[in-house]
């Protein structure tokens, strides 16, 4: 790269992209100052010096029916795009995440000789694994936040980095379990329950009454149990409210947050959840929990004949194996979920365990992924091997 200014475009499609944009801007930076940076970011871009050609805002489009409506707009963007690209002549592009509108963007770059790569994987591996065969066609080389995602690339022939997950560097290896009760307020001496019931609308919905039921249940056969809720955001926490005050028995044994999910799990015993990445967060707070997940009959019908894993919650699929509880569907009814909350908190030792084994997985993802995305974009851009990859057997060996 030595002789002309390393060239990279870059398109994010909302604020967790910007987020891992601005990471590795901020790496290639400091390895190449004289760096330039084209495309689409938001604030975290923006700051470390991308030249926007279009809003972030303008890819943030969510759900079927918003997609179609906006699909010409959409369209004009991405051929936008590409002519700016192909006009600037970019040393490479990355695309991070927004699979739909990316994907096909790298594919025609790549069709017209620039290097690509795509910067956190689809969920490919759990759904539709046809579309690998079009993601080989599109990119040079997937950047993957987890070794199962890795290992599927592998077993598939696509290039693959495994880079670790952000959010691992971002969290601590070690937690004061004391500290974060103190600084939220609650009883140090108390069994403590974080609850985590999802983040929209639609999961409050579903799991809002299951899990507060299945709370009231829990507290009625343990004196010292207190609940902690992180609400996260203002509707959520409204609509929460509406179903405590339907459970006056809670008011003394609940407390409501706002916001604070991180807080609220590394001052628990254990976490009730919906899955997601509330599940990984508790994982990387080394905090033992039950997954359960209810959602429209129509949609589980679909799920259960198009989803192609054993699990679905991040720590069983990174293990490889049940860690954690999984409630689904009509299993994870009020009565079940106490049971098994109950039966969790009641083993000690097997949730001392389970802290020690999510800490392990925690160093296991800690891998200064923005770095290690930068060390990737490198070895395309040279044409070198991918600086760290897994076996196809499985979560394999990782380069260090």
């Amino acid at each position: 790269m030595a002789g002309k200014p390393l060239k990279v475009y870059l398109v994010a499609g909302e604020l967790s992209g910007d987020r891992l944009g601005g990471g590795l801007m901020r790496e290639l930076k400091a390895r190449h100052p004289d760096v330039e940076f084209r495309g689409i970011g938001g604030p975290r871009m923006l700051a470390a010096g991308i030249d926007g050609r279009f809003p972030l805002e303008t890819l943030s489009v969510m759900g079927l029916m918003e997609v179609l409506k906006h699909l010409p707009r959409l369209v004009g963007v991405r051929r936008a795009l590409r002519r700016d690209a192909l006009a600037w002549q970019p040393d490479v592009m990355v695309g991070i995440d927004a699979p739909d509108f990316n994907l096909g963007l790298e594919r025609q770059l790549r069709a017209a000789g620039i290097p690509t790569a795509h910067y956190v994987s689809p969920s490919v591996w759990a759904w539709r694994q046809g579309r690998v065969k079009s993601i080989a066609r599109a990119v040079d080389a997937m950047l993957t936040f987890l070794p199962f995602e890795a290992a599927f690339y592998a077993r598939h022939r696509v290039p693959v980095a495994f880079v670790g997950h952000p959010l691992a560097d971002e969290l601590p290896l070690e937690n004061d379990r004391a500290a974060a009760r103190e600084a939220l307020g609650l009883p140090s001496d108390a069994e403590l329950l974080a609850v985590l019931p999802g983040s929209r609308a639609s999961e409050i919905r579903f799991m809002g009454a299951p899990f507060l039921d299945a709370v009231q249940r829990t507290c009625e056969a343990r004196a010292e149990l207190h609940a902690v809720i992180p609400a996260a955001t203002p509707e959520r926490r409204v609509e929460l409210e509406a179903l405590l005050a339907q459970r006056p028995s809670l008011v003394e044994r609940v407390t409501l947050l706002d916001g604070q999910a991180h807080e609220a799990m590394v001052a628990s015993d254990m976490v009730l959840l919906t899955s997601g990445t509330a599940a990984l967060e508790a994982m990387l707070c080394h905090r033992p929990m039950l997954v359960a997940y209810r959602m429209a009959s129509a949609t589980h019908w679909l799920a259960q004949r198009l989803v192609k894993t054993e699990w679905i919650s991040l720590p069983n699929l990174i293990a490889r194996q049940t860690l954690v509880p999984e409630l689904i569907q009509d299993d994870a009814s009020a009565a079940a979920i106490a049971q098994r909350l109950s039966a969790m908190l009641d083993d000690v030792p097997g949730r001392a365990v389970l802290e020690a084994r999510f800490a392990e997985m925690h160093a296991g993802l800690q891998r200064d992924a923005s770095r290690r995305a930068c060390e990737a974009i490198e070895a395309l851009v040279e044409g070198r091997p991918l600086p760290a990859s897994v076996t196809p057997e499985g979560a394999g060996e990782l380069a260090s």
